[in-house]
């Protein structure tokens, strides 16, 4: 008897370990968002994730594959904290600068076609999700001459995520 009542201890805590974590709902039954949280050991997964991502879209629509760029990185990565620092998702930098701008300074020579920026909690598929259902944005990630990504995020403390990219050739 003790021997059953020990193996279904062992089971009964087996199967709790294995337990999915308690998921909360709104009023409208719907889960409520949680904070997606970043940490600098995520950035080449981050980056290689939304690689393919914008990869299989332009493969989809007939365009070329592009590559990382550690220029456009930079450039994406400076102007994403620029904007949390300024509270505003826009296409200026504090100091005025243009995407032109930044992407020179960071000794990028190519040819720059766009940049897309955006203010969420949201992780970089959700992120290039959105992008996508925008004509304007599309038309960056999809630009059938573009070579070269950059991809970056600044997060705040309170989880907000200021994205950049930038697609050049």
């Amino acid at each position: 008897m003790f021997r059953k009542i020990l193996m279904l201890l062992g089971l009964s805590l087996a199967l709790a370990a294995c337990a999915t974590p308690e998921v909360r709902l709104g009023p409208d039954g719907r889960p409520l968002p949680q904070v997606y949280r970043i940490s600098a050991a995520d950035t080449s997964d981050i980056q290689f994730r939304m690689l393919d991502g914008v990869n299989a879209l332009r493969a989809a629509s007939g365009a070329g594959q592009v590559r990382l760029s550690s220029e456009l990185n930079a450039a994406a990565a400076t102007h994403a904290q620029d904007m949390s620092r300024q509270n505003r998702p826009w296409h200026f930098g504090s100091d005025g600068s243009s995407p032109l701008d930044r992407a020179a300074r960071v000794g990028y020579t190519g040819q720059l076609f766009g940049e897309n920026i955006s203010e969420s909690y949201e992780t970089e598929l959700e992120t290039l999700s959105a992008w996508m259902e925008e004509p304007d944005t599309r038309s960056v990630i999809l630009e059938p001459r573009a070579q070269d990504l950059g991809i970056a995020w600044f997060q705040e403390p309170s989880g907000k995520i200021w994205w950049t990219m930038i697609l050049g050739g």
